[in-house]
């Protein structure tokens, strides 16, 4: 079972010479541990990078560094590379962390996982690595690189980034920022596996994370009440929650904790408009919009509720793996005559374009939908793809 995963795995992934230096981030996790593992059964020197990234609260319950890391430690001490430990809790509040507040305070709802991959993950950890004398960083995402022959008069290679095979665990959405510069130096030895074989092979070897749960939490901040943790950075005020008809039904704790398309937490429960039905009266309150000048927050009732859909989007802070959608759909490549469609948030499926267009700078890009989208939330990002290449993408600023 072992050298089969091997071979899947290195199908996949550039020709390497035997012993190239391969520094892998090493989480603590399951995913990594196993990529780390890969590249060693291929003949790579392999060292560890662990990255400690927040130090605010580093005591805290919902803060695992100090596991993380033992977990590792324990990873590599089976696996026989070398680990080493490295703060990049500057960089990280900074680049990621900053940011991740200013989005909120301006009531939107960020997504940090994407902004640390760019930031930290693969610009931080890579130039470190690079003074380590690493010809590659690899991490334990599930993505694909596939390189191809540029059709530019200056030849040459370019780098496509594609969908994990694996399509419940692609996370190629969360590495749409990437550069070509990032992926030519970066491996995805998952890419081309299952999690459940990652898993298997976790057990196989005895790594003493294979069981270890997969994190969700704020990317290296770790799993906490969100609530609770915003409100130690964002100034919040009360105002008023309303429904469409402008009737008060009940108090929000500050706009900056809310986003849309929300159900849970919004403390309002069952409010009987006068006349209303007692059906009318069950259906479930979601978050349809934040008015920041008036500091209201409007719900409505049901989950198809029109407020909640929209047929189209606009995206700014644009950033393209290799050249915008509207140059690619030119390019003879063999994606070319493939639709384009789009993700507005993680695990969403895929969802038909019908039109996309580049404001003249090329600085904002207008998304239209074959069909209407539910949720589309400013400050999350919109994810564009050609086939299973994904092509890059922007931050949301309208539905």
């Amino acid at each position: 079972m072992l050298e089969a995963v091997i071979e899947e795995a290195a199908a996949q992934m550039p020709a390497m010479p035997s012993n190239t230096t391969v520094v892998v981030g090493l989480s603590g996790g399951v995913d990594s541990a196993v990529a780390a593992w890969l590249l060693k059964a291929m003949g790579h020197q392999v060292i560890g990078l662990f990255m400690k990234n927040w130090e605010d609260d580093d005591d805290d319950a919902y803060c695992s560094s100090r596991q993380d890391w033992l977990d590792a430690a324990a990873v590599a001490d089976l696996l026989g590379i070398d680990l080493e430990a490295v703060n990049f809790a500057a960089e990280y509040k900074e680049r990621v962390f900053a940011e991740f507040l200013r989005e909120y305070q301006a009531g939107r709802t960020p997504n940090p996982d994407v902004l640390c991959n760019a930031e930290i993950k693969f610009k931080a950890f890579l130039d470190h690595a690079m003074r380590l004398g690493a010809a590659w960083i690899a991490t334990g995402h599930y993505a694909r690189i596939r390189t191809e022959a540029s059709s530019d008069a200056a030849g040459g290679r370019f780098y496509q980034l594609l969908k994990g095979l694996d399509r419940g665990k692609d996370q190629s959405y969360f590495l749409h920022r990437l550069s070509q510069d990032q992926l030519a130096r970066s491996l995805f030895p998952l890419g081309a596996l299952k999690k459940a074989q990652v898993r298997l092979v976790a057990h196989a070897l005895g790594l003493p994370n294979a069981a270890k749960k997969d994190s969700t939490g704020i990317c290296f901040i770790g799993e906490r009440p969100f609530r609770a943790f915003l409100q130690r950075y964002v100034p919040s005020e009360s105002g008023p929650i309303r429904e469409p008809s402008g009737r008060l039904v009940g108090r929000h704790q500050g706009l900056a904790f809310y986003t849309l398309g929300q159900r849970k937490g919004l403390g309002i429960g069952g409010v009987r408009e006068p006349g209303a039905t007692s059906q009318a009266l069950h259906q479930p309150w979601f978050v349809a919009r934040k008015d920041m000048a008036n500091n209201t927050l409007w719900v409505v009732q049901g989950h198809d509720h029109p407020w909640l859909m929209s047929e189209q989007l606009k995206a700014g802070q644009l950033s393209w793996v290799r050249q915008a959608p509207e140059a690619a759909a030119k390019t003879p490549t063999a994606i070319a005559a493939t639709p384009l469609s789009a993700k507005t948030r993680y695990r969403q499926a895929d969802a038909p374009i019908a039109a996309l267009s580049l404001s003249a700078s090329a600085s904002e890009l207008l998304v239209r939908f074959e069909e209407a989208q539910w949720a589309v939330t400013p400050g999350q990002s919109a994810v564009i793809y050609q086939g299973e290449a994904c092509l890059g993408g922007g931050v949301i600023e309208a539905g």
